[in-house]
């Protein structure tokens, strides 16, 4: 009788541990489960579902991205999107993804207001993004501006001399392989390329005077290519304020009747890993902290960049 005494509560203690540890066990799934929402919504397991102000990072170097253009087209179609606020942190990027950025925003701009807020920095094709907004802020000490265009190429025929290797090149036309690592640039390409980069400014300047209501000659001034700090830009009129998210939330109560208790959501600034593209190398880069090879390699075309290193 004692014997079994013994067993059966051996087996009470045993089923009381497995059911320990099965508490432990979801316990932990479910942590875990809370882990990944917060990675797909960072802390927006509630406000997705109500009325609230959307929060997107324009952050690093600005080329193309189909995720920051689709997570526009739904805060401007999603109704429970009161508001966006844009936190930009850039040296700015190719003149296309700038210019397609632009576009989005002022989509959005039409269904409900966006405010930018610039961080450390905001130039170039940066700046251009912020100007898409209604309202445009900076601190101080941020750094903005930087209108301008450029086109920048290598040239490695001397070292190519030195080596003791030359390069055939045969063409359609004589602009065709214009400009080319292997050999000078020609006379008739270097206007041809400068051509093209005084259109693209003179289209950057029209942008800044529409968007900021500027004289052109005035916008033709300060498009030089320096940056300048946020109390200049200021001074300047190239933004509105001085500020950051609070002066954002003010701006959207005061102005558009936004009211400030209402919840932020930000808006994931890369695909989570494992989503769209799988592990791709910019959602690499933002799972490990730091870019493993340089975006500005990455740039073809035209840029309006200040500062990439």
């Amino acid at each position: 009788m004692s014997t079994d005494t013994d067993a059966w509560l051996e087996r009470r203690a045993l089923a009381r541990r497995v059911t320990r540890w099965r508490v432990v066990a979801v316990l932990a799934l479910l942590i875990l489960t809370l882990a990944v929402l917060y990675r797909l919504d960072p802390g927006n397991l509630l406000a997705r579902h109500q009325a609230h102000v959307a929060r997107l990072e324009i952050s690093g170097v600005i080329a193309e991205n189909d995720w920051w253009l689709e997570k526009l087209e739904e805060a401007a179609e999603d109704d429970r999107v009161r508001a966006v606020i844009l936190h930009i942190n850039s040296p700015g990027g190719s003149t296309y993804g700038g210019e397609a950025l632009f576009q989005a925003i002022r989509k959005v701009a039409v269904q409900k207001p966006v405010v930018s807020v610039i961080g450390t920095l905001g130039a170039s094709a940066g700046y251009m993004v912020a100007i898409a907004g209604d309202h445009v802020l900076a601190r101080e000490t941020s750094l903005t501006g930087s209108i301008g265009v450029l086109f920048q190429t290598a040239e490695f025929s001397k070292l190519m001399e030195k080596v003791g290797v030359s390069a055939e090149t045969i063409t359609s036309g004589a602009l065709k392989a214009e400009p080319n690592p292997t050999r000078p640039m020609s006379a008739a390409g270097r206007a041809q390329i400068q051509g093209m980069v005084n259109e693209t400014h003179d289209w950057f300047v029209d942008l800044v005077a529409s968007r900021r209501d500027l004289p052109r000659d005035e916008v033709a001034r300060l498009a030089d290519g320096r940056v300048y700090s946020g109390r200049a830009a200021l001074q300047s009129k190239l933004i509105d304020g001085l500020g950051g998210l609070a002066e954002a939330r003010n701006w959207l109560a005061e102005s558009r009747d936004i009211p400030a208790a209402l919840p932020l959501r930000d808006i994931p600034p890369d695909p989570p890993a494992g989503m769209l593209d799988g592990l791709g190398s910019r959602t690499f880069a933002t799972l490990f902290g730091k870019s493993l090879f340089s975006e500005r390699l990455r740039l073809d075309g035209l840029v309006s960049l200040w500062h990439p290193e």
